[in-house]
């Protein structure tokens, strides 16, 4: 026990060491890449923001070559915000961009009312950040790790062990807190990665593949912890995933990623009822004319393949296509409404539609 004490006080006083000598951009420990930016703010008041809590003004950001983010822009309130995209789309970009970890090269970001430019330890005092690889310190418990991460952020020491073992508790930690955070299992550890991310009490949540690696009953468990900090507890959540279930899951609204530029922002509630009501027709005769006569009647319509799709307003019913088919002497077969599903609208616009 002496041992691992005094291996936990040389850690801590390296990183002290560190932070006085202005390492603010990451740390290197052990072979875990640890990116704690967000705990670099003084902890400063609360400042009542009067515009959305998180926006984003076109921006364009990269790595010194050809951007990765192009004129990206979106206004965010305190609510589960899925953030989709195939690899490659710039949703890691994305991220660093929101924790200041990555300076834009044109637009920028406010946070909870505070530009993350002009102001980025007021701005980073409203985030926590669950990184999907490293965030573990080598050589600590999980509650000596989750409480120094506190007191990085300003919390006073007493404190920060206090909110530790609080957080702990709420992820199921509480009987693992002692043990050494580098013998914990996967799921464990995305737990306790979840607690640094609370320790500080953050407005939002940034949360980065959360279930990754996670067995069934864990990742249940987790999207549990997540919609209770997003429901009940009212944080706002950012939660970058490739798992369109877990969006289902948790998220209210969805930003949809390709190639650098935002193809959507919309609420998941709004796909699943439909901005229109899409139907699938069958019949013979006139298709031309039945088309045109949809069309004039403010529908959308088009062939695919021998059936024929047709787009029309949520409160107009099926009316004017039958009209339509009446008008054109068209004989329908089958007319049968089709619910666009989250999955569909994915697909959609990163195959290449818009």
């Amino acid at each position: 026990m002496a041992g691992g004490a005094e291996k936990n006080l040389h850690i801590r006083a390296s990183l002290k060491q560190s932070l006085r000598r202005g390492v603010t951009t990451a740390f290197v420990i052990g072979n875990a890449n640890w990116l704690p930016e967000f705990i670099m703010g003084a902890m400063d008041d609360k400042v009542n923001s009067s515009g959305s809590a998180i926006e984003a003004r076109r921006l364009d950001a990269g790595y010194g070559g050809p951007p990765v983010l192009k004129d990206v822009s979106f206004s965010l309130e305190k609510k589960a915000v899925g953030l989709l995209g195939p690899n490659g789309s710039g949703k890691t970009t994305l991220l660093r961009v929101l924790l200041g970890h990555l300076p834009p090269v044109a637009g920028g970001v406010t946070v909870m009312g505070h530009d993350m430019a002009r102001a980025p330890r007021r701005a980073r005092r409203h985030v926590g950040w669950m990184p999907e690889r490293g965030g573990i310190i080598p050589g600590m418990s999980g509650v000596a790790m989750v409480a120094y991460l506190g007191e990085l952020g300003g919390m006073p020491t007493s404190d920060a062990l206090q909110r530790a073992h609080e957080v702990l508790n709420y992820v199921g930690l509480a009987d693992e807190r002692y043990r050494l955070a580098d013998t914990y299992s996967q799921g464990m550890r995305q737990r306790l990665k979840l607690s640094q991310a609370l320790v500080h009490d953050p407005d939002w949540l940034f949360l980065d593949e959360p279930t990754s690696g996670l067995d069934p009953k864990g990742r249940l468990s987790m999207l549990d912890l997540v919609n209770d900090l997003a429901g009940a507890k009212g944080l706002g959540v950012i939660l970058s995933t490739h798992l369109l279930a877990d969006v289902k899951a948790v998220c209210s609204e969805i930003l949809v990623l390709r190639e650098g530029r935002l193809l959507d922002h919309v609420g998941i509630g709004a796909v699943d009822d439909g901005a229109e009501r899409v139907y699938i027709a069958e019949g013979f005769g006139n298709e031309q004319g039945f088309l045109d006569a949809v069309r004039r009647a403010g529908g959308a319509a088009e062939a695919e393949g021998r059936l024929l799709r047709i787009g029309l307003p949520p409160d107009e019913g099926t009316g004017p296509v039958l009209r339509a088919a009446v008008e054109s002497g068209y004989a329908l077969r089958r007319l049968q409404l089709r619910t666009e599903t989250l999955e569909d609208l994915f697909f959609k616009l990163v195959d290449g539609g818009e």
